[in-house]
């Protein structure tokens, strides 16, 4: 195996859920692997661990994916629209709401499980009126769309009822892809009734939920708790009158997935241990093992697939003890599975390798891959470590550490965060984080960036930062000695504190 393996992306992309994935000959679904790591490790380190990112992309779905002909619809929607009585202000809120829910029924081909959760301090199921969900056709669109527009406001907020009630929902329809698309204004005042972490535990693995905030009043961390433990995402909108189109957008998404979900599998050889496996790329996504196999391999699940590409961080633990140095040495394999897939192509399994080595030169550098992904997660600590700053009306705290999320912005070509940010702060100078904050900026302000930062870039774009590098990037960062933190290996100068690296030779 070479020493990197990258498959090469599409630069500052920051959505990848519609992408255009190729290999796959007409009419195939195939589902490809790849792997990027920096196999050096050094013997001396105190808990040896090896970071790579997997990158798996789908192709093909939309001709048919893993279903035959005739099986039935792959897609079961809960619309659950918060109706507290805050939603009651300003109308244009709750107008929205109507909107937006009508927008996705109208959507829905014929056939298709759905249900309308009306969500206060309970859950009340509004259509259909019985405990199973309708299928959709004209009649059925129509009145949930009557019934969806007479909803009004009033009470409290219950989001773990909201959620229990569609898992109840779901069960019963057994669709392959069960999916809730959630919305909110508030915060989850009524925890006590329906305790939150309770009913993720219960729903997770059983469906995807996509939570979106409207108004100024909900909580962007509450969502992504919510989005990142049932494997969705989660948004916003600042302006009430994009939600009906945004609602579309994503059941467009949502009709064009065939894959109802698809197994990452880890085998870790003697003396190493699968220490975490997360999604990275197009969001942050918690993945716990569903089980181990005899041979000791943990099984990821991945949820409702379509064309994309999505990036995994695996992380490993490695005991050099009694290895030799000085060659390759097999650490794990890495292998996709397509449960129940008839006819689907899968890249064949993949080597995570070790170099166990005592040149601290080698040791001492990471995967270019690895370090872009753990800078977007440092971003997203900086931008809630500036949230908790805001709201403690600390300014200056919630400046500086908005400064260290545009420099961390700037330093991995993510334009759109940027852009973001640039909403909260004037940018002084991006590469040193020098920042000031915009007057009048608002609490929401930060929710939104908060969600907006849960949204990753798909890699390094080599074409943002030729002027850098003395040749082609490669598969490397090394620490500069000026800020400590990783650079490209080749880069001339520190893309973060902006410090001369031609002085390492």
């Amino acid at each position: 195996m070479n020493e990197h393996a990258r498959n090469e992306g599409t630069g500052n992309e920051e959505t990848g859920n519609e992408g255009t994935a190729g290999g796959g000959a007409a009419g195939t679904t195939s589902v490809g692997l790849d792997l990027s790591q920096w196999k050096y490790l050094s013997r001396e380190a105190r808990e040896p661990q090896m970071h790579a990112i997997l990158t798996v992309e789908a192709d093909g779905t939309q001709g048919g994916g893993t279903q035959g002909a005739g099986v039935g619809p792959m897609l079961a929607q809960v619309l659950a629209v918060d109706c507290s009585s805050s939603m009651a202000y300003p109308q244009e809120k709750l107008r929205a709401a109507h909107q937006a829910a009508v927008a996705a029924l109208r959507l829905l081909p014929d056939g298709t499980p759905f249900a309308v959760v009306r969500g206060t301090q309970s859950a009340d199921l509004v259509y259909p009126t019985t405990a199973t969900m309708a299928r959709a056709d004209a009649r059925h669109r129509a009145r949930a769309e009557r019934a969806v527009l007479n909803l009004v406001a009033g009470g409290g907020t219950c989001i773990g009822s909201w959620l229990d009630l569609s898992r109840r929902l779901l069960i019963d329809a057994d669709a392959p892809i069960g999916h809730v698309l959630l919305l909110t204004d508030g915060k989850n005042q009524h925890d006590e009734l329906m305790p939150l972490s309770e009913v993720l535990d219960a729903c997770a693995g059983r469906f995807v939920c996509d939570a979106w905030g409207i108004g100024d009043g909900w909580d962007g961390r509450e969502l992504l708790r919510i989005t990142s433990r049932l494997h969705g995402t989660a948004s916003s909108v600042r302006e009430e009158a994009s939600l009906p189109e945004e609602y579309a957008r994503l059941t467009r998404r949502l009709l064009a997935k065939s894959i109802p979900e698809l197994v990452i599998a880890v085998t870790p050889t003697a003396g190493a241990r699968v220490r975490s496996l997360k999604q990275v790329f197009p969001t942050e996504v918690e993945l716990d093992p569903v089980g181990t196999d005899g041979d000791g391999t943990l099984r990821f699940v991945t949820r409702a697939w379509g064309d994309e590409t999505r990036r995994y961080q695996l992380c490993l633990s490695a005991d050099p003890t009694g290895m030799p140095s000085g060659e390759d040495l097999q650490l794990a394999v890495v292998a996709l599975d397509v449960p129940g897939g008839r006819g689907v192509e899968v890249t064949p399994p993949l080597p995570c390798v070790v170099h166990w080595t005592d040149d601290v030169a080698l040791s001492g550098q990471s995967d270019i891959q690895v370090e872009h992904f753990e800078r977007h997660q440092r971003l997203g600590e900086a931008v809630a470590a500036a949230t908790d700053a805001h709201r403690g009306r600390r300014r200056d705290a919630a400046e500086h550490h908005l400064g260290r999320a545009v420099q961390l912005a700037h330093a991995i070509g993510a334009e759109q965060a940027l852009d973001r940010l640039e909403r909260l702060v004037e940018v002084l100078d991006a590469e040193a984080g020098r920042v000031r904050l915009r007057p009048g900026v608002a609490a929401v302000d930060f929710e939104h960036l908060i969600t907006a930062s849960s949204h990753s870039t798909y890699g390094p774009d080599a074409g943002s930062t030729d002027d850098m590098f003395l040749g082609d990037p490669v598969a490397a960062t090394v620490r500069c000695p000026s800020c400590r933190e990783r650079t490209p290996a080749t880069a001339r100068f520190c893309p973060l504190c902006g410090h001369d690296l031609r002085e390492r030779a």
